[in-house]
């Protein structure tokens, strides 16, 4: 898998409205036209042990 190809968010962290456009501020910034937000989406990594649950 490419590191510059990742899928889209389908829903607002804020207000769960699906309107998002990417944003021109800057790589992997996200606009919602519902609540005016702008955000970003960053993979940090992987936990280095299973979580149970």
């Amino acid at each position: 898998m490419s590191g510059t190809t990742r899928s889209a968010p389908l829903y607002c962290p804020y207000c769960g409205e699906e309107d998002l456009r990417p944003s021109e501020t800057g790589h992997s910034a996200w606009e919602c036209h519902a609540c005016a937000r702008v955000f970003t989406v960053r993979f940090t990594g992987l936990l280095s042990q299973a979580v149970n649950r």
